[in-house]
């Protein structure tokens, strides 16, 4: 197949439109129009249904579009290990993570990378779906289980738990609990237990619910839940790495807590050798290390 005649039908069939794609590309809409016409004759096959709405791929339009997609990813990565070559550490990191480790953990400290490296430019992709790694969709994952997938180098940076929290000043108005019943006077802030969430805070909330506890307030990630909680609404379910950063919040039912949550770094085989993933590497590492040394100090201080 002609190489270019592929890369103008990957722009099409990404924008949905000839127009759209033509300003991409920086061609006429009829010039990308003769391409595709060219395209299609030469497969002997209809890429796509024309409607007035746009373009909409056919059963072999996809077929093809799934190849070039990963033809351009498999592009992608080649361009960024011939990047990662040169000495200077620049262009875009893609990182995906949990929404609530990400916003509240991750996001806060990356000014401390870019201080070192300016010109780095961070795509932070906060989300529970796990993107796929070797596919490109992201360059690097910080992950709250193993990842399963083939390929990946994988790093264990810390284990988390799930611990109950509140406000001083709602603790002060309503009364610190002694036992999980005394839990039935006060509003529970956690996420639902059919949110998707890592399986150990999902099993503490299902306990939780097992008591007689009349108010609740149901949140989609633990931002949320750290938002309410902040505002005194009650007691919510949240990762204990939030105490380093909120140092104000009150531990509530200290002996009450999730089991283990395994912190992993992850990123695809190919990108071994990629100075951007080193730098973040080894910054997040350091996070880490400092992270556990406040943890320690905080728990000995108390004791």
């Amino acid at each position: 197949m002609d190489w270019d005649k592929l890369r103008i039908f990957h722009a099409v069939a990404d924008a949905g439109s000839l127009t759209h794609a033509g300003d991409t590309l920086h061609l006429s809409q009829s010039a990308v129009s003769r391409q595709i016409r060219a395209l299609e004759e030469s497969l002997s096959t209809t890429l796509f249904h024309r409607h007035a709405r746009g373009l909409i791929l056919t059963e072999q339009g996809e077929l093809l579009f799934e190849a070039t997609r990963a033809m351009a990813k498999r592009l992608d990565a080649a361009a960024a290990r011939i990047r990662d070559s040169e000495e200077e550490v620049y262009g875009e990191l893609r990182v995906t993570s949990a929404t609530g480790f990400g916003t509240l953990w991750l996001a806060p400290r990356l000014s401390k990378l870019y201080d070192k490296y300016p010109e780095l430019k961070i795509d932070l992709m906060l989300e529970e779906r796990v993107l796929d790694l070797p596919m490109r969709e992201a360059d690097v994952a910080i992950r709250m289980k193993e990842p399963s997938q083939a390929d990946l180098i994988r790093k264990r940076l810390m284990n988390i738990r799930m611990r109950l929290f509140a406000t001083q000043e709602y603790l002060d108005k309503h009364g610190m609990p002694e036992s999980v019943d005394d839990l039935s006077s006060h509003r529970l802030i956690c996420q639902n237990p059919n949110a998707h969430q890592v399986a150990a805070g999902a099993r503490l909330v299902e306990e939780l619910n097992e008591h007689d506890i009349r108010s609740k307030l149901f949140v989609n990630n633990y931002f949320g839940v750290l938002q309410a909680v902040l505002n005194h609404l009650g007691v919510g379910v949240l990762p204990d790495y939030l105490v380093e950063s909120a140092p104000h919040l009150v531990r509530v039912l200290p002996d009450l807590e999730s089991g283990e949550v395994p912190v992993f770094l992850a990123y695809p085989e190919e990108l071994r050798h990629s100075k951007r993933i080193e730098v973040f590497r080894d910054f997040i590492t350091e996070e880490i290390n400092a992270h556990r040394r406040n943890m320690r100090d905080e728990d000995e201080a108390k004791a």
